[in-house]
């Protein structure tokens, strides 16, 4: 992700207000539904529309179905800095006309890479949609391919690296290291972030190859959300992209692998932390199916906010804890199409250690497992979800944005208005079923991550650069 528009994607733009909240949770036949549109054009091009005359601005978002698990093997974080070579200029536009034309109207852009996609994003007045979308058509054609422009983004994806990872405390540890020892296969625990040494070697025609093979309009969705009606923006999506010849692309390899069955545990050194840190991450359910949902309501349950179980017993009651967070990879609950993780997150005070957090973190899950949840703190936990659901799609280019990872992701942009259905579904029965089945410890890898000072003999130095982009 570009450094300078990080905030747009991790916190989102607006916040919900009140009569949307109320309507969100109302009664379920006046629950909101988005209104979502899809089309394909014949290049294999999928739309996906949603409309909203509340405001005259418009989200736009294109999804392209490649990302970290499908770089070349030997070229780790090329997704990540193809997404940077995207912003570099092309033939007919260079070198920041795209951001000049977009900001120039009022607008904003960025562009993040994940495990299984990679995105670029844009709001701005309903006036300049034609703008946008001649950019990205322009761009989804072909790239100003150049020595000079590779070398610069190649040395811009390095810095990232020493500022977000070598030279800050923890480094990422807790959603980068940690799958490098969680998963199996290459394709989900390689270098997400790009070793030096990969992104030097990556050459131009590497650069020409995955432009080709993997951002042509068939291996693309487009969301649209705002000011438009379906029909004008399909008429527009088909005058900017219908050209656009498809491409054939590669077919994906087999990252599928079941849950772990023997308990991983690392110890690392950190030279810039003050106090320690502890990452326990279990494999999530298969995106979609039975469990995917009570996983996530679960998650929410322990620590989705301060009045979550871990938080309340590790943070407040116990104070063996500074904080407690839980992290979904690199995306959310619902957006992946591989082998993921839930991961809860935790500085500790150094009076105490791993073994104390871990256990406590085990007390708690037990007693879901045993017990189950009382209604009122189930219904107290979905109310929270549903909120931050809603509240997520209040922006434009949020909601361009979902609806698009939806279409791409699941193949239903419809997704976005089943997941409350799914959340509200979620019984007692089902949150024990989920924590005695992936809330194991044979299931779990454990990273304790301490300063210096603190680390025994053995402890392993953190690595310099592993596995996500930003």
């Amino acid at each position: 992700m570009r450094k300078r528009h990080l905030c747009v994607l991790l916190a989102g733009l607006t916040t919900i207000t009140t009569a949307a909240f109320a309507t969100a949770h109302a009664a379920e036949s006046d629950r909101w539904q988005l209104p979502v549109a899809v089309k394909k054009l014949d290049n294999g091009l999928t739309v996906v529309v949603s409309q909203d005359h509340s405001s005259p601005t418009v989200g736009v978002s294109v999804v392209y179905h490649v990302g970290m698990r499908l770089e070349p093997k030997n070229r780790t974080g090329f997704a990540h800095l193809f997404e940077h070579l995207m912003f570099q200029g092309t033939p007919v536009a260079p070198k920041g006309v795209f951001d000049q034309v977009i900001s120039g109207g009022g607008g904003r852009n960025n562009g993040s890479t994940r495990a299984d996609f990679t995105n670029y994003i844009e709001v701005a007045p309903v006036s300049a949609l034609d703008r946008i979308l001649w950019l990205e058509a322009d761009r989804m054609k072909t790239l100003d391919f150049n020595p000079t422009t590779l070398k610069n983004q190649q040395d811009v994806v390095k810095e990232e690296i020493r500022v977000n990872v070598k030279n800050q405390p923890y480094g990422g540890f807790m959603w980068i290291d940690i799958g490098q020892h969680a998963f199996q296969k290459w394709e989900n625990n390689h270098d997400g972030y790009g070793s030096f040494q990969d992104l030097e070697n990556a050459s131009l025609e590497d650069v020409r190859s995955f432009h080709r093979d993997y951002y042509g309009p068939n291996n693309a969705v487009l969301g649209i959300a705002g000011d438009i009606s379906p029909e004008d923006a399909f008429k527009l999506a088909d005058k900017y992209f219908g050209a656009i010849p498809g491409r054939p692309t590669p077919p994906p390899p087999d990252f599928a692998e079941g849950l772990n069955t023997k308990e991983k545990r690392i110890e690392q050194t950190d030279a810039l932390a003050q106090v320690p840190a502890i990452a326990a991450a279990w494999k999530m359910p298969t995106r979609g199916s039975r469990d995917h949902a009570p996983m996530a309501v679960l998650g929410s349950l322990l620590a989705g906010d301060e009045a979550s179980r871990l938080y309340q017993g590790l943070v407040k009651q116990r104070q063996i804890a500074l904080n407690i967070d839980a992290l979904y990879g690199l995306t959310d609950p619902w957006t992946y199409n591989g082998p993921t993780l839930f991961t809860l997150f935790a500085l500790y005070k150094p009076d105490t250690n791993a073994d104390a957090v871990l256990a406590a973190i085990d007390e708690e899950v037990a007693k879901v497992a045993r017990d189950g949840v009382d209604a009122a703190t189930l219904k107290r936990v979905k109310t929270h979800m549903l909120a931050d659901w809603y509240n997520g799609l209040e922006s434009f280019i949020e909601r361009a944005d979902t609806v698009a990872r939806m279409q791409t992701l699941w193949g239903d942009a419809n997704v976005v208005n089943k997941i409350p259905g799914w959340i509200e579904g979620v019984t007692s029965a089902d949150l024990q079923r989920v924590a005695k089945t992936y809330l194991t410890r044979a299931n779990r890898t454990v990273i304790d991550r301490k300063p210096v000072a603190m680390a025994s003999p053995a402890a392993k130095p953190a690595a310099a650069a592993p596995s996500a982009a930003n």
